[in-house]
This record gives C-alpha cells, sequence and structure tokens, in this order.
C-alpha cells in the first residue's frame, strides 16, 4: 500500500533524512531508522519538539465514563493538552512538514502511527508551517492549555482511550512530586 508519511520538523531545507537512534527508549526500536507518521497521527507532531504534551481520543471500545470525564462533551476528536508555558513560544514558532512515500517504510506501532526506514529518505516535498494554532484546528484537535500536564496525564494513561503521552520529561515537574506520579517517564 502507498501511502503518504510525514516528518515534523523545526528545521527547514533538509533535503535527505538518514537514519538515526530511536529518540527514546520507550519507542522500543533498536538500531538506526528514520522516523515518519502517518496521517491519521499528524496532530500529535504539529508541536514544537520538546514541548511535553497529553494527546488522545476516544474509539467505540472506550468507556462511555472515560469520555464523558475525559472527552469533557468536545466536539473535536481529538485532545492535545499543553502546558501554559508553552503557549507564547507555540505562537511565534514555525514547523516544517516533510512528506515521504512510505515505500521502504515499516509500520512499528500502530496506536501512534509510528513508521520507520532503515535507509536514507529523501522527501517527497516540504511545507512551511506558520500558524500552529490554524494547523491543528485543521486536524479536529480541541487543544487544552493547563498549568500542568501530571494529573490529567495520570487520568489519560488510566483510561480506555487511546494515548500518546509525548516530551513529558519535558514538562515542569508535577506539584506533588515527581515519584507520586508512576510509570516514570
Amino acid at each position: 500500500m502507498n501511502m503518504k508519511l510525514y516528518h515534523i520538523s523545526d528545521k527547514p531545507g533538509i533535503k535527505l533524512f538518514d537514519p538515526r537512534p530511536a529518540p527514546s527508549k520507550s519507542a522500543k526500536q533498536e538500531d538506526l531508522m528514520v522516523w515518519a507518521v502517518d496521517h491519521a497521527h499528524l496532530q500529535n507532531y504539529l508541536l514544537p519538539r520538546n514541548c511535553p504534551r497529553v494527546t488522545f481520543y476516544a474509539t467505540e471500545n472506550s468507556n462511555p465514563k472515560d469520555i464523558e470525564r475525559l472527552m469533557a462533551g468536545t466536539s473535536a476528536k481529538h485532545v492535545i493538552a499543553i502546558e501554559t508555558r508553552w503557549l507564547p513560544k507555540i505562537q511565534k514558532h514555525c514547523l516544517y512538514q516533510y512528506e515521504f512515500d512510505s515505500k521502504g517504510f515499516t509500520l512499528v506501532d500502530e496506536i501512534a502511527g509510528y513508521w520507520i526506514s532503515r535507509k536514507s529518505v529523501i522527501p517527497v516535498s516540504e511545507k512551511k508551517i506558520d500558524n500552529i494554532l490554524a494547523a491543528l484546528l485543521k486536524h479536529d484537535v480541541e487543544l487544552r492549555i493547563m498549568p500542568s500536564l501530571w494529573k490529567l496525564r495520570e487520568e489519560v494513561i488510566n483510561s480506555s482511550l487511546v494515548f500518546s503521552i509525548i516530551r513529558i520529561n519535558k514538562a515542569q515537574p508535577p506539584p506533588e512530586g515527581l515519584d507520586s506520579y508512576s510509570p516514570l517517564p
């Protein structure tokens, strides 16, 4: 199947993506690879690289109580929560969306939409994203801006919703102390 895959970067003008080590141990991948994400999960990456975020959505298998509590009546399909301190940076920041042909990529995480290639990849196109907030809205996202992500993180990981916790190690420490939250990043 030939489909579009994407890589979001803070850097413009990348002509060749060379394989690199996995971005984190939680990726459960070894050796070198080029990372990409499919269109269904692209919204989770439309933020500056180090911006901590809690992303989630409901499926037909989600518990209605979890949907009511965590989706909070939103009409958006996806919820992405960020820390308040990141909003000014997001408003000023731009991103670059690189598109790849899926040939040579392998799906490694269906829930997160992660694909990898063990070989260098030439992007098909590059698109500058000047307005991150507008880009998120085009992907049916409710953006939640919160002083701290930790309590929401705990609620989401203990729910029946589909979620992705990204760069939580870059978040402000939780008010109660990091050791009260598990599993630790």
